[in-house]
């Protein structure tokens, strides 16, 4: 039997069917994209939320964070900070023979001592108990020198996060790792499952941006860095095992996981409004080729600079992305204000604008507002 050749067209459907899986549970979700980025930025909501209310059933801006004990994830880091399922952190750990940057090992071991039988602990408990001062971070601000032995612990696998007060982290001991530290896998085999791990959350992807992943794993995996630059002989091993298909499209290397086919039917005419951070539109690279127009986060440009807004929501429509929107919830307003703009879509055809509707009173009560202000279309 020939195989068709994937074309945009199937690559975009697959893009969208893939990761916009019908709704389930909670943990449910979250296992199956195998990693959510977390984001404090809130316009409207942290980015956490934003991808999650279109994949967990009854969704609500900070579920996760109300039933983060329940749902068995953990704040982690991949190839940026976020939540994984407990079984992603084989890939990640034991994070060993590591030179840390601004260590205080005889610190560390004392607040690890101090933590050991202790439940959710607050960093305000931590820092009464050893009253020793503060340093700066890297944004420049300033950290207890107790806060920065907590962060260290966590990263090292030695603490969790246990949930957030008012989003601050509570901490306490990584029990649930011990056997990961006892046991660790090979280097071969956490690289493999970390890469997989990125190439089902992203795919179909560009080869070029899954190579920059994987390098992206010496924040997540720093154990693996000698061997993050082996890109090619990974490849090799994974097409070996049969794990992955690969095709040329419109110039482009794409793969994913062999078990999936590409393309299908299309998804319905809904509107949906991303996250900049939404699997869907992570990879700027790929954006660019299945939608023809450049997107870009603006949040950390200055305001003079920006084009799409401080926070631009990408535009789903259907298996297109069609423009952008911002939302503000302005505390005490009790209003959400929106105002959107088109890319590639030409006028405003009707059966857009009333799904477009839909999407806003959707996020109106995800959100928990009560009301929505006039759209506004930019020009």
């Amino acid at each position: 039997m020939t195989v068709r050749s994937p074309t945009l067209e199937s690559l975009r459907i697959a893009a969208v069917r893939r990761s916009l899986f019908t709704p389930v549970g909670l943990a449910a979700a979250i296992e199956r994209l195998g990693y959510v980025q977390a984001d404090p930025i809130r316009a409207p909501a942290r980015a956490q939320d934003l991808i999650l209310r279109h994949r967990a059933k009854g969704y609500r801006d900070g579920d996760l964070e109300r039933r983060y004990h329940k749902v068995g994830a953990e704040e982690d880091v991949l190839h940026n900070y976020g939540f994984v399922p407990r079984s992603a952190q084989a890939w990640l750990h034991p994070r060993v023979g590591i030179r840390w940057r601004r260590s205080q090992p005889a610190l560390e071991e004392q607040v690890l001592a101090f933590m050991a039988g202790r439940g959710p602990t607050h960093p305000r408990e931590v820092d009464a108990h050893f009253g020793i001062g503060v340093v700066a971070t890297v944004w420049g601000s300033k950290s207890s020198k107790t806060t920065r032995a907590l962060d260290h612990l966590h990263y090292r696998g030695q603490l969790r996060v246990a949930g957030r007060q008012q989003g601050i982290r509570l901490y306490e001991t990584a029990s649930h790792l011990h056997a990961v530290y006892a046991s660790p896998l090979s280097a071969q085999h956490q690289l493999e499952g970390a890469a997989l791990t990125l190439l089902r959350l992203y795919a179909p992807l560009p080869v070029s941006s899954w190579r920059q992943l994987v390098t992206m794993l010496r924040y997540g995996a720093p154990q693996l860095a000698p061997h993050l630059r082996k890109f090619p002989e990974l490849l090799a091993r994974l097409r070996e095992q049969g794990l992955i298909r690969e095709a040329k499209v419109e110039g482009v290397d794409y793969a994913w996981p062999a078990n999936e086919r590409l393309g299908g039917s299309e998804p319905p005419r809904q509107v949906r409004l991303l996250a900049p951070f939404d699997p869907v539109v992570w990879d700027r690279r790929r954006f660019t080729h299945l939608w023809g127009w450049n997107y870009r986060f603006e949040a950390y440009m200055p305001p003079a600079k920006r084009r799409l807004g401080y926070y631009a929501l990408p535009i789903l429509w259907g298996h297109d992305v069609v423009g952008w929107a911002n939302a503000k919830a302005e505390a005490g307003s009790n209003k959400l204000e929106i105002e959107a703009g088109l890319a590639t879509l030409k006028g405003r055809p009707r059966e857009f604008k009333r799904e477009l509707e839909t999407e806003i009173e959707s996020l109106r009560e995800f959100l928990g507002v009560e009301k929505v202000g006039r759209l506004r279309w930019l020009a």
